[in-house]
């Protein structure tokens, strides 16, 4: 069927009613600064055709030609029946414009929430236009390029809560994150490991200076006098004393103790003269012990008079003994302590070989030490342990080693009671 055909009956079709006016859009009101799902609302895009719907033809102003040598229909006459053809396409009604004020409804909210799952730009769904292109108005302009349109800004995330907020909303601050009580307590921590430092520091400055100073004569002279009862005997009289280089030629020596007697006066320690010389000074306590050497031929008792002279009196005894000679007399011998089952027990008067006493001046003790052999044999003529030492001495206490026991053992002691009473482990006074 020919086109004019289809316009044919074209005054049956009922008017199109007009677009009513358009409204003016009332103000927006003002965006809320606080709440991100009003701060970026976009404009609302104008909704697209349906996909595949034909454009809407234009409305005749007026009908179509008659074709040649049709007649016109007569006033009044009722019109010739439409012959059959394909139904006119459905026309759509024509949207009109979206108001502004319905972009505060929950389907518009629901419409354009894509962006917030998706992120902006994405598109809705398949045939759906982008919505951050925005589309023209119903009696609006046209939408520029791309470039000449401003972008919208992304979804403003929304603010995390703060917990423990003080009035206001302000998050409010424990006092161990404060800045001042961070520094304060930096501050304190400094000045207690400064004050630590400077006192280790000045504690081991007084002790070395403590232990690199001169003790005190007079205090180091009083303490010497109660060493025999504050110390303990392995201290004075040690179990076991090494002589390195202390033997005949330099050879090492070793004595192990094998008795101890017990703490005594003087009375009948000694022979009458030496008893004699020594009662000047007097007698506080008189301590004994007995070693025997390593091949346990030789035995040496080690003895210390504790008197009780000042320290000019232990001067005064100490020059004595020097200036005549009294620690090389053989009527001045000290007498051994011969204890029952040990090498020892034969040691008596008769079989003394070499001897030394020695008076200290920087505590009040005399030492003595007096030695021979183990298996009881005598001695006609002993000889003083300086005698004994010297180089090139060929006597029986010199080449056996006895005189060497004897002043090595009583040096060793009185270093040990030096020690114990504080002093100087230095020899101060010649031997007698």
């Amino acid at each position: 069927m020919s086109t004019d055909a289809e316009f044919a009956d074209a005054r049956r079709i009922p008017p199109i009613p007009p677009q009513p006016p358009r409204r003016p859009a009332p103000p927006a009101p003002p965006e809320p600064a606080a709440d991100p799902h009003t701060a970026v609302l976009r404009r609302v895009p104008a909704e697209p055709s349906a996909p595949g719907t034909p454009p809407v033809p234009p409305r005749p102003t007026a009908p179509p030609p008659a074709p040649p040598g049709a007649q016109p229909p007569a006033a009044g006459a009722p019109l010739p029946p439409r012959a059959p053809g394909p139904p006119a396409p459905a026309v759509p009604p024509q949207p009109a414009a979206r108001p502004a004020a319905f972009r505060d409804t929950a389907a518009f909210h629901l419409a354009h929430s894509q962006d917030l799952w998706s992120g902006p730009g994405a598109p809705s769904g398949p045939g759906e236009p982008d919505p951050a292109t925005p589309q023209a108005a119903a009696g609006g302009e046209a939408p520029g390029p791309a470039s000449a349109r401003l972008a919208q800004p992304p979804w403003a995330p929304a603010p995390l809560p703060v917990q423990g907020g003080g009035p206001g909303g302000l998050p409010r601050r424990s006092p161990a994150s404060r800045p001042g009580a961070r520094a304060l307590a930096a501050a304190a921590c400094l000045v207690l490991g400064v004050g630590l430092i400077g006192g280790a520091a000045a504690g081991s400055w007084l002790t070395d200076e403590a232990a690199g100073a001169t003790p005190d004569a007079a205090a180091t002279f009083a303490k010497g006098r109660d060493v025999w009862h504050n110390t303990p005997v392995d201290t004075l009289f040690p179990r076991t004393v090494h002589g390195f280089g202390a033997g005949p030629g330099g050879a090492d020596r070793t004595w192990s103790r094998i008795a101890v007697a017990p703490d005594s006066g003087c009375t009948g320690a000694y022979d009458p003269k030496l008893a004699d010389a020594l009662a000047r000074a007097g007698c506080v306590r008189l301590l004994r012990a007995t070693y025997v050497d390593a091949t346990r031929s030789s035995v040496i008792t080690v003895g210390a008079q504790i008197t009780k002279a000042d320290q000019a009196g232990m001067t005064a005894l100490n020059t004595r003994f020097s200036t005549r000679s009294l620690g090389t007399r053989t009527d001045l011998m000290p007498l051994p302590y011969a204890a029952r089952d040990t090498p020892a027990e034969d040691f008596g008067r008769a079989q003394r070989a070499s001897w030394t006493v020695r008076v200290l001046t920087d505590i009040p003790v005399v030492v003595y030490a007096v030695s021979g052999f183990a298996d009881g044999r005598t001695f006609a003529a002993p000889q003083p342990a300086e005698a004994a030492t010297k180089p090139g001495a060929t006597t029986a206490p010199a080449e056996s080693g006895l005189g060497h026991d004897a002043k090595d053992l009583a040096d060793r002691i009185g270093k040990d009671f030096r020690t114990a009473a504080g002093g100087p482990r230095q020899t101060t006074e010649a031997s007698s």
